[in-house]
């Protein structure tokens, strides 16, 4: 029976100002793909990323180049060919993967060998800002066993980083910087990172200007974020980066990351698997993925004012896998 592929833009209002290196935001905008073949629908949702060049516009433009293909069949390996990575191809694909197990009649989990899910801790985001807004937001979040805090501010950023060690309560910190540190600021903050016991430093320096990695000590190990995308980008990394975060935005789908995670673990690299700010139909999908990860970053939803129906369950830092009403 022919597919029928429809294509909608929406906005989730942000419980509160979401800030990073590159900017502020107030809201989420996703694209989410709906396939129907008359019997079954499987959905997908993507985040249109501007430091990738992305737009919600672009993304819808680009999807609407593959119409006529998806409709009359095409399957997630001809995907993979037929787009380039990113949150077009990601909204596909994973909307193949919801309507393949529903045509089926089983998970997707199944299908991709995780037969039993288990829950799983995940990071909680503590935005840029001052010293003390950031010591304020890790006290209200202190009961989380991990907390992802966004640095990168240029000036600051060892101040930030013992005020928020100061209110942790003693949970594992990944400091982000979003490509904000620079030759310069490298090594005191990475000295910094390790005084206060981070676990991981995530993208210290811009994807293009990360050659110094390989040539200064890890203190703190050192996580490629905006410098990978796709199994092909693994080789470059080696020297320079100990751990990955995978994102099925940037990995253009389930289908290359589940890809993408194998040829990093066998490269010899952690794994994180991680989001950007989007509702729960866009982390179902990463849950799966991250049952195989040494550390998770999943906690778009808990950042929006209100989520999806039937959206994952959250209990403090742990998060259930997804219900079969949302995806899957």
């Amino acid at each position: 029976m022919p597919r029928r592929l429809s294509v909608t833009v929406e906005t989730f209002e942000l419980a509160q100002a979401f800030t990073i290196a590159r900017g502020s935001k107030r809201e989420a905008r996703v694209v989410v793909a709906h396939l129907e073949d008359g019997a079954h629908h499987g959905l997908g949702e993507c985040v249109p990323y501007a430091r990738y060049g992305e737009s919600a516009e672009g993304v819808v433009a680009a999807i609407e180049t593959v119409r006529a293909s998806v409709e009359n069949g095409l399957s997630r390996k001809e995907l993979r060919i037929a787009m380039r990575p990113g949150a077009a191809r990601n909204a596909l694909d994973c909307a193949l993967w919801d309507l393949e197990a529903k045509t089926a009649g089983r998970s997707v989990a199944s299908m991709i060998g995780e037969n039993v899910l288990r829950p799983i801790d995940t990071a909680y985001t503590i935005s840029l800002g001052s010293p003390e807004e950031m010591a304020a937001a890790t006290k209200a979040a202190a009961d989380r066993s991990l907390l992802k805090v966004k640095v990168g501010g240029g000036e600051g950023d060892i101040e930030r980083i013992r005020a928020v060690r100061s209110q942790s309560g003693g949970a594992r910190l990944i400091l982000d910087a979003n490509e904000g540190w620079t030759e310069d600021t490298i090594r005191p903050n990475m000295l910094a990172a390790a005084e206060a016991g981070a676990v991981l430093v995530e993208q210290p320096l811009p994807s293009d200007r990360d050659g110094i990695l390989a040539h200064i000590p890890h203190p703190v190990p050192i996580c490629a974020d905006e410098s990978l995308h796709v199994s092909n980008d693994l080789a470059g990394l080696i020297d320079r980066y100990d751990y990955v975060n995978i994102k099925l935005d940037k990995t253009g789908g389930l289908t290359e990351a589940l890809s993408l995670m194998q040829a990093a673990r066998e490269a010899g690299f952690g794994v994180m698997v991680g989001c950007m700010v989007s509702s729960s139909l866009a982390m179902a999908p990463a849950v799966l993925l991250a049952q195989g990860a040494d550390l998770v970053d999943l906690d778009g939803p808990l950042l929006m004012k209100t989520d999806r129906p039937h959206g994952l369950l959250y209990e403090g830092s742990t998060v259930a896998p997804p219900s079969p009403l949302l995806w899957g």
